[in-house]
């Protein structure tokens, strides 16, 4: 089963504010195989309001670097359990019967063209010619900037999708030994219960003067309020997003993992999902 977290997963500090939350019916149910049930009064229990029953958890956000996250931590097999065959058909039709107008939306989604400009811009300068990339997570890679500048392009991911012309995917086995003048983790890290897991990997594949270019959804909570440490008790329920990242926290994880941040930078996002601003960063090895 899923921990429960007692620290911090970016600092590491044990000063956490909690407040109770709910898991949303898709997440539970995909990862835990649980269902919301209505409570009547035919059950017969004194003690318990009738009405439906929701999966508890707790929302939790560090006093120490602002860092705002779901109490529960997903195994290695609960996150397969969840992500296998994401977005595809069947993930498409289990998140449809509970969220009615997410087949139309994901369909959508996977036909946009998303606008590499921005982050290529603000990697400029910090990225050599003709570079080596890895895309991890980068699903197909529809979105790795400067791939079509790059000598070699790989992608590693959990998914089965075929990849773009002119990327490989490759395995963890691959990357052994493997160096890279840009690694990308794209709108990975939002989805981890231990992000630092797959940052020092990643990290552990740069070449000399090889940069790390991370990239996560700026949420709409935190980006109201970026200095606030009382934001647990107004998230009031998880999704696939289980990370809330503020600039503190994503500079304490990065620092954490052995990185230097070079530049980092909150910027307007367009999308289809409820999704404003992202954050993204870039760092070299120290």
């Amino acid at each position: 089963m899923a921990e429960i977290a007692t620290h911090c997963p970016c600092c590491s500090s044990a000063d956490l504010a909690r407040s109770p939350a709910v898991l949303m019916p898709f997440v539970a149910s995909r990862a835990f195989g649980w269902t919301p049930v209505e409570i009547t009064p035919e059950w017969g229990l004194r003690s318990l309001h009738t009405g439906w029953a929701y999966p508890l958890c707790n929302s939790m956000q560090c006093r120490a670097c602002g860092f705002l996250f779901l109490d529960m931590r997903f195994s290695e097999a609960e996150m397969g359990r969840l992500y296998g065959g994401y977005r595809g058909e069947a993930y498409a039709r289990q998140r449809e019967a509970f969220e009615p107008g997410y087949a139309e939306v994901n369909a959508a989604m996977l036909s946009l063209v998303y606008d590499t400009s921005q982050a290529e811009g603000f990697l400029a300068g910090h990225v050599k010619a003709s570079p080596r990339i890895l895309d991890w997570g980068g699903d197909r890679g529809d979105n790795t900037p400067f791939s079509d500048a790059a000598s070699r392009f790989d992608i590693y991911d959990i998914s089965d999708q075929p990849v773009v012309e002119g990327a490989r995917r490759v395995s963890r086995e691959d990357l052994e030994g493997a160096r890279y003048d840009l690694v990308v983790l794209s709108h990975v890290l939002e989805h981890l219960p231990d992000p630092e897991t797959v940052v020092r990997p990643a990290a552990a594949t740069l070449d000399a003067g090889g940069v790390l270019y991370v990239e996560v959804p700026y949420e709409a909570l935190i980006a109201s309020a970026p200095r606030a440490r009382d934001l647990a008790p107004r998230k009031r329920y998880w999704h696939e997003h289980v990370n809330f990242y503020t600039e503190d926290a994503m500079r304490a994880l990065l620092e954490r993992c052995g990185l230097e941040v070079l530049a980092l930078e909150t910027r307007a996002f367009d999308s289809l999902a409820n999704l404003s601003q992202v954050m993204s960063a870039v760092c070299r090895r120290i």
